[in-house]
């Protein structure tokens, strides 16, 4: 039943994003996504931090560091 596809509403689920180095592209549109740490819904105009190499986006710049001590405990060590 596709005879509705061109009055849809805005988008409003979760956005599947490809994270670029300094910007990403929409691969399936929405209103938001979700943060891969905290789980909190990111507005994609608010959305500022995430991870190219994981395609994973963050809330903040302090979840963002928080996921890469994570994955690399070794930073943590350094100093």
């Amino acid at each position: 039943d596709d005879h509705h596809r061109g009055d849809l509403p805005e988008p409003s689920g979760e956005a599947r994003l490809r994270y670029l180095d300094h910007d990403f592209q929409v691969l399936a549109p929405g209103h938001h996504v979700i943060c891969a740490v905290s789980g909190q819904i990111i507005p994609l105009d608010e959305l500022k931090y995430w991870s190219v190499l994981r395609q994973e986006p963050y809330v903040d710049a302090e979840t963002s560091m928080q996921r890469e001590l994570e994955v690399n405990p070794s930073l943590r060590r350094r100093g």
